[in-house]
């Protein structure tokens, strides 16, 4: 953690909607004047898409059906958890780019599925904001949590958080369901034993719970809409948070335990803008303070 030097990280599994989150972040950075080196999980996977093809072909052969992108080993952790050290000792560190589509590859001359050239951080930053599967990872050798000011988890359960996914990889990446479904079984592992343990870390949780049947995820036509959900937030530490200007500005809000409040799903941005404005500009006025 660094108080001249602060870093933010939203983590959440493949289709968990942390994407939505950083917009919300984006929002709030833009009107406050504050000034982000923006970090993308997927450019810290260890393979282009080929590789990554390659090295799930040869884990097969050698007898392990999960390797995933949600494991160590198809991951530069100790990369990631040195950017953050370096960041938050001096600002500084190394990172680069993963070309998603056809759009961001025709940008840089290089085909989709492949990474940039690493290159230096910008100066001047404020902050460091990193949006991934990794942000609050912890293993035998690798603490990449320990060096993160604010810490927000989003976890939709798990029966919805599937059902993203399947519209999402159908719709954008041309994926049958069958070939959907298989890679949530080939993840199961490393979703268990290195996803969900980083949400026992988080400062701040986000969880959407739709009001509507989902319980078979893998036939359901639609994604359950935000006015369809309700959005239990949990606070690791509710010291400070004030709850009843939350429940006052956010309608049809109540509280559910000490340490959580639940909103509509509509109104989630809303409450990510109240809640994570003051903490963003906490950080900035701890940062100016030195």
């Amino acid at each position: 953690m660094s108080l001249k030097h602060p870093i933010i990280a939203v983590t959440g599994s493949s289709g968990a909607g942390t994407s939505s989150v950083r917009r919300t972040f984006q929002s709030i950075f833009r009107r406050e004047g504050v000034a982000v080196a923006l970090i993308e999980g997927d450019s810290f996977h260890r393979y282009d898409r080929l590789e990554m093809q390659a090295a799930m072909a040869a884990a097969a052969r050698a007898g392990n059906p999960h390797f995933s992108h949600f494991g160590p080993d198809a991951n530069l952790l100790a990369e990631l958890e040195q950017l953050f050290c370096s960041y938050g000792e001096n600002g500084s560190g190394r990172m680069r780019k993963y070309l998603h589509d056809e759009k961001q590859a025709a940008a840089r001359g290089q085909p989709a599925g492949t990474f940039t050239p690493w290159e230096d951080l910008p100066t001047g930053t404020d902050l460091l904001f990193y949006e991934g599967l990794h942000g609050a990872v912890v293993t035998d050798n690798i603490d990449v949590a320990h060096h993160v000011d604010l810490l927000v988890g989003v976890v939709p359960i798990i029966n919805l958080e599937w059902i993203q996914k399947l519209h999402r990889d159908k719709a954008t990446r041309g994926y049958s369901t069958e070939a959907v479904v298989d890679t949530i079984l080939r993840r199961m592992p490393d979703y268990v034993n290195y996803i969900t343990p980083q949400f026992a870390r988080t400062h701040v949780n986000f969880q959407r719970v739709p009001t509507v049947d989902t319980s078979n995820p893998f036939v359901a036509r639609d994604i359950p809409s935000a006015d369809e959900s309700f959005v239990v937030i949990r606070f690791a530490n509710p010291k400070g948070i004030d709850f009843p200007y939350l429940l006052a500005m956010i309608s049809d809000s109540f509280m559910s335990r000490a340490n959580s409040i639940v909103v509509p799903g509509g109104k989630m941005e809303l409450a990510m803008q109240l809640i994570f404005t003051p903490m963003v500009l906490r950080l900035m006025e701890n940062r100016k303070r030195l």
